[in-house]
């Protein structure tokens, strides 16, 4: 496989993004500026690309579908047939299909996070195992599978790429550009390489099939941007400080909403979105040129990372009779010791108005575990209180390193937004805002093993939701054996230490509910889907092995299998 794009008119894509009972859309980006146009259903719908950083995309609206249909898709750029492909690289995948939702139909969802972009032969799965993600896209496009079983969504919980841990073939890029030996070195510095790491990330012709056939929703972590993105005030000052992190925060932020965050939104939140509104307007206006976006992105990220709240990354999703919420848990941050939160107060407005009942699921996606371990939990609650002085300034620069040294910046490092949402869910759970849901799922990342957390029934009460989390962490970049067996005794080693700890100050809240890991943790490469089964759901977690020689043909094998009834 070649490192660099081709010569086509094709860049990147065909991705299949949103999809909804009468909508869908359909990503790509070009190699010129151009009309993009997708034809289905026996109708044809258009758009013109739009620039930035000297490079060229189109998100293609399609709309008046009918719920429950299916069909094949072509794309032209102008007048030429790029997909299917002429001479595609894999003649055995099946045609690229759009199917539209039935809201009666139960749900089926895929998810996982954590995905690196190294090749997929002998040395590249050496180093970071087979690729969850590239298992599944074979298991799926074999003829024996029947489409009535594949997933209505594919849910990406973070870093889907890795702008600080690059492989070698984006490394040789970086080179040809700029030297290594200057900031921010073998790291990503901008726009144009973002653009590079995204174009390696999905062009395996396995990985590409599956993005042109299943609707992907996506929502960044830190290594999108950088490890510890956000995790305090004083990691967003030093950052600053550097001569390379603004044209990186720019780059990356600008980027994620070209490649990843557009093709989140439905048809109507495009219309609210106030990027695509001056996209719309440009198509409206009958002008023959390309709109040029470079500016206008580049002030997004600049503002979004000084004002956050200012932005919304979060979005949410009917998936039939259930609702997947996702969000951001990275960027919508208040950083000030004197008070920290997860979520800004816009940002939890719009989580409060989110979390409803009346569906037969709710799910929440979030890149960062909202259950942690309970004894890493109250330790990261503690580390909270000493980086922000509850035991005077000194104890607070030992919290600080500590925070950084041991990664403790998930929700229970954010005791206060922690606290809020827990109560939202527990409303939601008692059936105080509509019908209470048979179970509410938090869905996320980041943590490199994969496992399922709860909230025991019997301290929410009879006829409540059951509160689980489902983690789902690599689809690709192991930990080294060391550390895992490191991270599980922590888990389990703190618990009642640090609980005891936690009830005898009152500078640390106490958890108002006690979780537990009910199955788990695994720490293979997995992909994880789970099915709606009235008021129950199944999970399956599942991982690639290569058999033989046959690097192109990863099999897909269950890790493990949850009924939650």
């Amino acid at each position: 496989m070649s490192t660099h794009p081709p010569a086509g008119p094709l860049v990147l894509g065909p991705l299949l993004r949103y999809i909804g009972e009468r909508s869908a859309t359909i990503w790509v980006q070009t190699r010129d500026a151009a009309v993009v146009r997708v034809r289905a259903f026996d109708h044809e719908w258009s758009a013109p690309t739009f620039g930035a950083h000297d490079r060229h995309y189109a998100l293609v609206v399609l709309d008046g579908l009918e719920p429950g249909s299916a069909s094949d898709y072509e794309v032209d750029i102008d007048d030429e047939r790029v997909w299917p492909e002429a001479e595609p690289e894999r003649t055995d995948l099946p045609p690229s299909r759009i199917r539209t939702l039935v809201r009666s139909e139960p749900t089926r969802l895929a998810f996982g996070s954590c995905r690196t972009s190294v090749p997929h032969d002998a040395d590249g799965n050496a180093s970071n195992g087979v690729d969850a993600l590239r298992a599944y896209a074979h298991h799926l496009s074999r003829p024996e599978r029947q489409e009535a079983d594949w997933p209505h969504l594919l849910c990406f919980l973070g870093d889907q790429v890795y702008a600080d841990e690059t492989s070698e073939p984006m490394r040789e890029y970086i080179a040809s550009r700029r030297s290594l030996d200057e900031p921010p070195g073998e790291e990503l510095k901008d726009f144009v390489e973002y653009s590079h790491l995204y174009w390696l990330a999905w062009t395996d012709p396995l990985n590409r099939w599956l993005l042109s056939t299943l609707p992907s929703a996506m929502i960044f972590d830190d290594h999108d941007i950088r490890d510890d993105w956000n995790t305090s005030q004083s990691w967003h000052r030093e950052m600053n400080q550097t001569s390379w992190w603004h044209e990186r925060i720019v780059g990356g932020l600008s980027s994620y909403w070209v490649y990843q965050h557009v093709g989140n939104l439905s048809p109507e939140e495009l219309a609210d979105d106030e990027v695509w509104q001056q996209i719309v307007a440009h198509a409206e206006s009958g002008m023959s040129d390309e709109l040029d976006l470079t500016q206008v992105l580049d002030e997004l990220a600049e503002r979004v990372d000084t004002k956050p709240e200012t932005y919304r990354w979060s979005y949410a999703r009917d998936l039939g009779e259930s609702k997947l919420v996702v969000v951001d848990s990275r960027a919508a941050r208040v950083l000030q010791p004197e008070r920290r939160s997860i979520l800004d107060d816009d940002e939890l407005a719009w989580l409060d108005g989110q979390l409803r009942g009346d569906v037969d699921h709710l799910f929440i996606g979030t890149s960062l575990p909202f259950f942690i371990a309970q004894g890493i939990h109250d330790l990261e609650a503690i580390n909270e209180a000493m980086a922000t002085g509850a035991w005077g300034p000194r104890v607070a620069k030992w919290g600080e390193k500590m925070r950084r040294a041991l990664d403790l910046e998930h929700w229970a490092a954010f005791q206060e937004g922690f606290a809020a949402v827990l109560d939202m869910v527990v409303q939601v759970a008692h059936g105080e805002r509509g019908k209470a849901p048979g179970t509410i799922t938090f869905l996320s990342g980041d943590v490199h093993n994969s496992y399922v957390t709860e909230i025991s029934p019997d301290q929410l009460g009879g006829g409540s939701s059951r509160i689980l989390q489902a983690v789902c962490s690599p689809i690709r970049n192991p930990l080294p054996r060391q550390v895992r067996i490191a991270q599980a005794v922590l888990g389990k080693g703190l618990a009642r230490p640090l609980q005891f700890l936690v009830g005898r100050t009152e500078k640390v809240p106490s958890a108002p509910y006690q979780w537990s890991v009910t199955q788990g943790p695994w720490f293979d490469n997995n992909l994880a889907t789970l099915e709606v089964r009235g008021r129950g759901l199944v999970m399956r977690w599942e991982a690639g092995e290569v058999r033989g020689d046959r690097y192109d043909a990863p099999e897909l094998r269950q890790v493990a299998r949850v009924s939650i009834s």
